[in-house]
């Protein structure tokens, strides 16, 4: 396994770092005990960085997470989690229910800090709310000693910039804009490491678009770019390749992307997805399938508020 630093924080980070979303059943039922076997899994092969929200599974994710990391030595691995988002349509990013968030998901994570803590999806609340009751909640958070490290995630590119224009954060968490259809997370990184802010990067399936089964009833993105990505991986597929090995190299490729977050509840599927980072990529398949997705290269989706959406290209 690589590690890279994030930002200013100094951590050392693997390049392929766990995303465990998946532990909340949100992507399938899934078994606890394999769950935990999971968690364990990546950390013995060097993944040293666990991402979670409350948000995942209703806070079931954290719950079996804590389960799971409750039987590790707390020093080998680096925790993440959010606050801010608890439901589909639940956000509260009031000083008050962001510091109770964290009293809650220590306990559900059976640990006594939290390395970083994310705001979770801020482009859904007024960024004034953000701004006077989240941010204020950040600095105490951190002065207690409950949290090490902050910042915020969301998925508009717009919601990092409006939030270092007001506050020096230590990393950020972009997901869905550094995957083979979609690089244009790189358009921030310049300001990202202007400001020594570390950079998480997620879903590099683009949150399962980049498959050859159909994307979920849920995936907010157009017919089209859903096409052309099924397109891409049956390519793959007929090259007798799977696109997630693709994904995951291109992903986990490039030196300014400290790391890539993979999420999964199968044992199985982690160890293959770490092996993947230090085979060899196929670049002339790369080459193909970035021809094909050429159409819809940096096309997203709206989310949020329109505040947050004014440059987003659908």
């Amino acid at each position: 396994m690589k590690y890279r630093k994030l930002g200013r924080t100094g951590l050392d980070v693997s390049v392929l770092s766990f995303g465990a979303s998946s532990l909340g059943s949100v992507f399938r039922v899934t078994n606890e005990d394999e769950s935990i076997r999971t968690v364990h899994t990546a950390v013995d092969m060097g993944i040293n960085l666990i991402d979670v929200s409350p948000y995942y599974g209703l806070t079931k994710a954290e719950t079996v997470l804590g389960k799971a990391i409750v039987q590790l030595e707390r020093d080998r691995f680096i925790l993440t989690t959010k606050a801010g988002r608890y439901g589909e349509a639940e956000f509260d990013f009031s000083k008050e229910r962001i510091i109770r968030s964290v009293d809650e998901s220590l306990k559900r994570l059976q640990t006594d800090y939290i390395d970083i803590l994310y705001l979770h999806d801020i482009e859904f609340a007024p960024f004034q709310e953000v701004l006077e009751g989240a941010f204020p909640a950040l600095d105490e958070l951190k002065q207690s000693g409950k949290i090490r490290y902050f910042g915020v995630s969301g998925l508009p590119m717009s919601v990092f910039e409006k939030a270092l224009a007001h506050k020096e954060l230590d990393s950020v968490l972009s997901y869905c804009h550094y995957a083979l259809n979609d690089t244009s997370l790189l358009d921030i990184v310049p300001l990202l490491e202007q400001h020594g802010v570390g950079l998480v990067n997620a879903s590099p399936l683009a949150m399962g678009l980049l498959s050859t089964r159909p994307a979920a009833d849920w995936h907010p993105a157009s017919v089209d770019i859903q096409q052309l990505c099924k397109q891409a991986a049956e390519h793959c597929a007929r090259k007798g390749t799977d696109i997630a090995k693709l994904a995951v190299q291109y992903a986990t490729a490039n030196e300014r992307i400290p790391t890539t977050l993979v999420s999964t509840a199968n044992p199985d599927n982690i160890r293959k997805n770490i092996q993947w980072t230090v085979e060899p990529m196929d670049t002339e398949l790369l080459q193909e399938v970035l021809a094909i997705l050429a159409p819809i290269h940096n096309r997203s989706w709206i989310s949020g508020r329109p505040e947050y959406n004014e440059n987003t290209v659908v």
